[in-house]
């Protein structure tokens, strides 16, 4: 028998357990979710330590994700689990970064613009990521080195149980698109903007002054880069880890790039602060030069 042929069908095996159980914890965490998000009256709005809002939503899709992804064995850091001290993860070989409900003030609004974010740690490198978007049944998939993927309609459910064929099946490849757009699109956030983002979308705007700005909330941001419906995004406010990790290999499998905003370097993960730098994502068809 030859090993290394064996031990390379074991990888993709475990890869395909380890993607579709991220994705049905996802879409049991958005079930969670949404039962909330019909009953505003149930949202139970309370502020966190960091001055950031928090639903009983957040907290029902982290145990919903607990539970789910429990199974694997692998450690999971989530933005509503326990503070988990650096000593304790900063050897992990192998752990989930999860964020429950990333646009927690979207939810909150209204608006629909919010996420599941679930991925796949390897080396303090992403190997594997899902984003949901409940809301609009939108689920967004990248291997590290297999592609990024999108798969329409998959509605949020209590029950959630594909296999990794039965997503496979269904997905569509990522970007969409013929190419750029005749007029540069780019992204920010629509909650967290700066008098720096400000600046920054000046600077493009007297270079490019018919660009055209797109407001989006959550990591959808990232899905909306890796399509190809934008081509460019800027974030000159706080985020996290979880923030970013499944949306920032979406798209990179997707052709585009994210680095930091102060020195073009890329993102380094399970940090002793989990704080991001200032950022820009570029898609693969992203034009805009400064």
């Amino acid at each position: 028998m030859n090993t290394q042929v064996t031990e390379i069908a074991m990888t993709r095996d475990i890869r395909a357990y380890l993607i579709a159980e991220a994705v049905n914890a996802a879409i049991k965490a958005g079930a969670e979710i949404m039962k909330i998000y019909k009953n505003a009256d149930d949202y139970d709005i309370s502020v966190k330590s960091d001055r950031t809002p928090i639903t009983v939503a957040d907290r029902l899709a982290h145990d919903k994700i607990k539970e789910a992804l429990g199974t694997t064995r692998i450690p999971i850091l989530s933005e509503e689990g326990r503070e988990m001290l650096y000593d304790e993860r900063r050897n992990w070989e192998m752990f989930w970064l999860v964020d429950p409900l990333d646009g927690t003030v979207e939810f909150i609004k209204g608006n629909n613009e919010f996420t599941v974010n679930i991925a796949l740690m390897q080396d303090n490198v992403c190997i594997g990521a899902v984003v949901y978007v409940p809301y609009y049944r939108k689920m967004y998939i990248g291997e590290r080195g297999h592609g990024a993927h999108f798969v329409p309609d998959m509605a949020p459910s209590a029950d959630a149980g594909y296999s990794y064929d039965d997503i496979v099946s269904a997905w569509k490849p990522l970007p969409f698109g013929s190419g750029p757009h005749p007029h540069p699109r780019v992204a920010v956030s629509r909650s967290h903007q700066t008098a720096e983002t400000a600046e920054f979308i000046e600077k493009i705007r007297r270079r490019y002054p018919d660009v055209e700005i797109v407001e989006q909330g959550s990591s959808y941001k990232f899905c909306m880069l890796a399509e190809g419906v934008v081509d460019y995004y800027v974030r000159t406010s706080a985020t996290y880890e979880w923030d970013t990790a499944a949306g920032e290999l979406i798209l990179a499998e997707a052709g585009g790039r994210t680095v930091s905003l102060d020195d073009g370097s890329e993102f380094r993960y399970n940090k002793e602060d989990l704080h991001n730098p200032w950022f820009e994502c570029r898609s693969c068809n992203c034009r805009i030069e400064l």
